[in-house]
């Protein structure tokens, strides 16, 4: 029986020192909001290393199709001058009066980010190209501020920039006299990676997402991640 007492004492003693050498310091790592700021840290780490799913068609990895159009600048553009570059891609037209402008507000922030970056750009098509001709692009792009000299804002063949949509992406673009502008089109942002093949995050499901809505700040919120983690990926 004295052998378990001192032994009961020896617990009582160390659990003591403990309490009186790092219990103190717990709490004021708290207080500072160290230990929550640590922890939030290492959850946003895990989840910018998530690797990205690529889209897949008969299981194989779907890349943007071969195009060659004209952009603001009146330089022609093909796919494989977004090579090396992490890119977002989308299709629009400059009169819209519905989605486009909100489309295009939110592209703007993700210029606002990534701007000074070499290997990222924007590619935004339009569907209207009768109108959306290089210099009204070019006016376009000056009204929304654009600071990337790899934004680029295309047009050419109105056949062309429909099956790219269509067909190349699977991002349904068509004319329609009835609707507000014309045009009708989704919202879709298309990420890319450096070797031009299409990419995206999980669903709840575990399937891919495949394209970000334009329209939802969460969506982009989203995206911005999913671009930092393309810029790190090793090629």
């Amino acid at each position: 029986m004295q052998k378990k007492n001192y032994s009961y004492i020896g617990i009582a003693f160390i659990i003591l020192v403990f309490g009186i050498i790092f219990i103190p310091r717990i709490v004021d790592k708290i207080s500072k909001g160290e230990t929550v700021e640590k922890d939030r840290m290492n959850i946003v780490g895990k989840e910018r290393n998530t690797k990205l799913l690529y889209l897949k068609i008969d299981d194989k990895a779907r890349s943007v199709p071969e195009f060659l159009f004209t952009n603001q600048d009146n330089l022609e553009i093909s796919n494989l001058d977004f090579r090396g570059k992490v890119t977002v891609m989308e299709f629009f037209f400059t009169t819209c009066p519905t989605i486009c402008p909100v489309m295009n507000n939110n592209m703007r922030l993700l210029d606002d980010e990534f701007h000074e970056r070499d290997d990222f750009a924007i590619g935004s098509f339009t569907i209207d190209p009768e109108k959306d001709t290089p210099k009204v692009l070019k006016e376009y792009a000056e009204r929304y501020g654009v600071k990337s000299l790899n934004w680029h804002f295309l047009t050419g063949d109105l056949k062309k920039l429909h099956e790219l949509s269509n067909k190349g992406f699977n991002i349904f673009t068509g004319i329609n006299p009835e609707v507000a502008g014309g045009f009708e089109h989704q919202g879709f942002f298309a990420l890319i990676d450096k070797n031009g093949f299409i990419r995206s995050r999980k669903d709840n499901h575990g399937n891919p997402k495949v394209y970000y809505q334009g329209t939802d700040p969460k969506e982009i919120e989203m995206l911005k991640e999913d671009i930092k983690n393309l810029l790190d990926e090793e090629q």
